[in-house]
């Protein structure tokens, strides 16, 4: 699968689609760009150059159209060879290097983790469900907000950001509940034939008692419902291990960097 390249390139144009669903930017110049306005670096950043050409003048451009919010350029195989050391010549610094993780959802027998390891945790009563609506969005926000350790007071920013996106219609939002409370959340885009997972985040005081497991069982069923032929996510360091537990393994890399104000 790694070697497919139409797999990689329906995957990283999903993954553009939903960066770049969060307002402004724009494909401006060199460079795929998105700007939310909201401050904080994952909501705003570019997500591809297309050409290696002009770095430095696409660098320039960035820093010039995302003046005064915090935000990250990412590297991936669709943009031109040597962009990650054109970036670090410009003044980036690397932050982190993420696996871009696939899972098929056609294959023979294939099916969803089981949800069972949450209910052996402690956390008998757990579901996973859609949500709809403001107030639904609104709980979602704060969880992965929350865990992002993102302000309270971008709260109502990120919610309107949320409900505002053009491309809803691809999006199905999932909430991790127990006793009435809303433990986890994440966020499933389905473009490009692809299930992309995003945004995947559980309370604090539910970690590794089997609540990330069963929002990826949920966000795969999503995938096969509406129809896609796989799963992707961009992975974090201690989210890879889940992961691969759940039937992912890694086909590419994202280098993420970051830029001095």
């Amino acid at each position: 699968m790694a070697d497919d390249p139409s797999i990689q390139t329906d995957v990283l144009a999903n993954f553009r689609g939903y960066l770049m669903g969060w307002g402004g930017g724009g494909t401006e110049g060199e460079v795929d760009l998105f700007r939310s306005g909201l401050a904080a670096p994952q909501f705003n950043g570019v997500v591809r150059l297309r050409s290696g050409t002009a770095v430095d003048q696409a660098v320039a451009s960035a820093r010039s159209r995302l003046a005064r919010i915090p935000w990250w350029w990412w590297v991936g195989p669709d943009s031109p060879d040597g962009t990650a050391s054109a970036l670090a010549r410009a003044g980036g610094r690397l932050l982190a290097v993420m696996p871009i993780m696939t899972r098929l959802l056609d294959r023979p027998g294939g099916t969803a983790p089981e949800v069972a390891p949450a209910q052996t945790r402690g956390l008998s009563g757990l579901r996973v469900e859609e949500v709809r609506g403001v107030r639904g969005v609104a709980e979602v926000v704060r969880t992965y907000r929350t865990s992002m350790g993102l302000a309270p007071s971008l709260q109502a920013a990120l919610v309107r950001a949320e409900t505002g996106r053009g491309d809803n219609a691809d999006i199905v939002r999932l909430a991790a509940v127990l006793d009435g409370q809303v433990v986890g959340s994440t966020v499933v885009v389905t473009t490009h034939g692809v299930a992309g997972v995003f945004l995947v985040h559980v309370a604090e005081a539910c970690r590794r008692r089997g609540v990330g497991t069963a929002l990826t069982a949920e966000a795969l069923r999503v995938g096969r419902e509406r129809g896609t032929r796989l799963a992707a996510l961009v992975a974090s360091a201690a989210g890879e291990s889940l992961y691969r537990r759940a039937g992912f393994t890694a086909v590419c890399q994202y280098r993420l960097f970051g830029f001095p104000d």
